[in-house]
């Protein structure tokens, strides 16, 4: 059996579901959810213009049901949202 390849950013996985996409290794503590909350069309591409970006555990049994997402925002692109759960899986995940 092969091993499966994710696109990455950065040199972390990106997985998407829809219009959920999870950044991060789940071998991590943390791993970044970014939700396309709304999207407008380019030519016949859509692009997302609103997305909600948390940090949240990737063992919710070790965490209390409060602190399971431990950060969110939102921001405007699809990029400014990637780069921002870069940063701050970065700096949690050190």
């Amino acid at each position: 059996m092969s091993e499966q390849k994710f696109f990455t950013y950065r040199g972390l996985p990106l997985v998407r579901k829809d219009k959920v996409i999870y950044y991060g290794n789940m071998s991590d503590k943390y791993v970044a959810m970014l939700t396309i909350l709304s999207q407008h069309k380019v030519k016949d591409v859509d692009v997302a213009d609103k997305t909600r970006v948390q940090i949240m555990a990737t063992d919710p049994a070790s965490v209390p049901a409060s602190e399971i997402i431990a950060k969110s925002g939102e921001r405007g692109s699809l990029y400014d949202a990637l780069d921002v759960a870069h940063i701050w899986l970065t700096k949690i995940n050190a």
